[in-house]
């Protein structure tokens, strides 16, 4: 089954004055150009119940003929994409008003069709991998049209080697339930059981959330950011062994997920589906390394520039460039994208002014409406983006970073067919952060004064720093965590918390006090129990920098280098869709780049700080 991904920038929900209905009808997404009214959907809700029975008659019969094969081929591509719009519809509606009980059973019973729809099709794979390739080859021939999916069963003859009997993978699937214990008991802990207390803010007792965390460490007064950092941190420490246990079971199920399909680890497994050398992880970690200095000098500035005698682990957040705070409104929002973006050709932005003219956009927040943001669709409609845009600058960046993903989508959509439209989250955050580069690039030459370019800088160096580096030392944490429990050592919170407060010192290096509460940080992210997933945010950061850093310097062909990039879908493997455009993520070129990128925007603040 193949379902687009969501994209999120932000998670923080916030409650809007107006109801769903209050809303204007030109600022809410254009939902009816997925089904025209409730009823048309329930109509391919039916309609698709009973088509996915029929599937199960192909079943045992894909080696017979190249008719049959390529039959069943088509008839799972029109199951998937009909599927696609029930669901993306189903749940984009239920988004926009989280509390309406008539889309929350629309979504339940979608999820539920999912599930129907993955067991009825959970013969094709096994089946694919047993047909042997002089069959294929001979199919080929007598069914030209079959060429169509060659790539598509090459993909699934690739992992035959990992694949095992039909009993001993039903067995596997078994296992699933079970396997998300240790995500789902620290999900539970996190979001429900775990409790902080109040700190005092401005003289009133505010309870410390996660939501509303990272926001205490963006206050000015350092007392509420030692408050808040100290008690945060001393509740994971209540719950260390707890959480460590969680954790190890985590790293556990990897191992025994790793070895039963016959991988020499778990970093190998996570990286094969995507058909990702483990050189690309390895390697960034390397480059990550190698301009540590550039970390070294930014955390020098933030301290010299916060006039401490101490930079501590709650001082990272606050921004350094105080009382500056400009609002734009949507309509402003819009045309400075299409600005930033104009470098990138009237086809581009002519595709941006159809999507704000056509309402591609869910914009403001309404009462119940899922937080953050997001760009989602389905194949033969537009690309949908929801915001709950807010005015200030970052969320006008997260316009250009959603709309990015959009037209990554229209671009794949258009010039792929439907096997291969969608694209990998390792090549997905590109196309997003390559907007956010060039519009940042714009609005430093376009700004007014030196306080704002001062500003925007900072803006662009935390990202940076928030993607890449943090990113990165994540993703070593994780490579490190299972390199011991593959090697058999016990893994305990003194353990954890050991590797976390050695990665912390490296990476920020000793102009930071490492406090010991940051030890703990560990214990806080969620993504760890998704294994060797974060480091795609740092790879895909550092090749869309890598990207913009060639368009910005003018290089003979690149913007249609980069187009043919987004049309690509999922046509080639991510690493040489990237080599389209030059960038070849087995290296460490493009995270050096990247990184080059970064330290040259931080001699940029250091200039102008030495004249404000």
């Amino acid at each position: 089954m193949k379902l687009r991904m969501i994209f999120v920038k932000g998670k923080v929900k916030r409650m809007g004055e107006k109801t769903r209905k209050e809303q204007r009808w030109e600022d809410c997404w254009a939902i009816e150009d997925l089904y025209a009214e409730d009823i048309l959907w329930e109509e391919d809700f039916c309609y698709f119940s009973e088509a996915i029975k029929e599937f199960a008659q192909y079943e045992g019969h894909l080696a017979e003929s190249g008719q049959i094969l390529f039959q069943m081929l088509q008839e799972l591509d029109n199951l998937n994409c009909r599927f696609e719009k029930i669901y993306v519809y189903a749940n984009q509606r239920y988004h926009e008003d989280t509390g309406n009980s008539h889309y929350q059973d629309l979504s339940a019973r979608a999820s539920r069709l999912s599930m129907a729809l993955e067991q009825a099709v959970s013969y094709v794979e096994p089946e694919l991998m047993q047909i042997p390739q002089e069959t294929l080859d001979r199919f080929y021939c007598e069914v030209p049209e079959l060429t169509l999916y060659r790539r598509k069963i090459q993909e699934c003859q690739r992992l035959k080697a990992h694949t095992l009997s039909q009993k001993e993978e039903e067995l596997l699937a078994q296992t699933g339930e079970m396997s998300r214990a240790p995500q789902n008991i620290y999900s539970m802990f996190q979001n429900a059981d775990l409790k902080f207390g109040t700190i005092t803010i401005d003289g009133e007792e505010v309870t410390l959330t996660q939501g509303n965390y990272i926001r205490c460490l963006e206050h000015r007064n350092r007392e509420v950011r030692r408050q808040a950092f100290q008690l945060y941190y001393s509740k994971y420490q209540e719950f260390q062994n707890t959480l460590a246990a969680a954790y190890s079971g985590s790293l556990a199920q990897d191992m025994f997920y790793a070895k039963a399909r016959k991988y020499s680890s778990c970093l190998d497994m996570a990286l094969d589906g995507g058909n990702i050398p483990s050189q690309v992880y390895t390697r960034l970690i390397e480059a990550v390394h190698h301009k540590l200095p550039a970390m070294y000098r930014y955390v020098n500035l933030r301290k010299r520039l916060l006039h401490v005698d101490e930079l501590h682990m709650y001082d990272v957040y606050v921004p350094l460039i105080e009382d500056y705070d400009s609002q734009y409104s949507f309509e402003e929002a819009k045309e400075i994208v299409l600005q930033g973006l104009q470098v990138l050709g009237n086809d581009y932005t002519d595709l941006l002014r159809e999507g704000f003219e056509n309402r591609w956009i869910d914009i403001y927040e309404n009462e119940g409406k899922r937080g953050g943001a997001y760009s989602w669709g389905a194949y033969g409609t537009h690309p949908y983006v929801l915001l709950n845009y807010q005015g200030n600058l970052n969320h006008v960046f997260t316009l250009a970073h959603e709309m990015g993903h959009a037209l990554h989508s229209y671009y794949s959509d258009q010039n792929q067919p439907y096997p291969y439209a969608g694209y990998r989250i390792f090549v997905a955050e590109v196309a997003s952060t390559c907007n956010e580069a060039l519009l940042i690039d714009y609005l430093l030459k376009h700004a007014e004064n030196d306080r704002e370019k001062a500003y925007l800088l900072n803006y662009f160096l935390d990202q940076f720093k928030g993607t890449v580096y943090r990113q990165t030392m994540f993703a070593e944490f994780e490579m490190l965590a299972h390199e011991k429990a593959e090697h058999g050592e016990g893994i305990t919170a003194e353990l954890l918390s050991d590797i976390y407060y050695q990665l912390n010192q490296k990476y920020f290096g000793t102009e930071m006090v490492s406090d010991p509460e940051i030890a703990m940080e560990w214990a806080r992210i969620p993504h760890f129990y998704t294994p060797f997933y974060v480091y795609q945010y740092a790879t895909g950061f550092s090749a869309a920098i890598a990207i913009s850093k060639k368009i910005l310097s003018g290089e003979p062909g690149i913007v249609e280098k980069y187009k043919k990039f987004l049309s690509g879908g999922s046509s080639m493997d991510c690493i040489d869709l990237l080599k389209i455009c030059g960038v070849d993520m087995t290296s460490t070129e493009p995270v050096e780049s990247a990184l080059e990128v970064f330290a040259e925007r931080l001699g940029q603040l250091e200039g102008l700080m030495r004249k404000l």
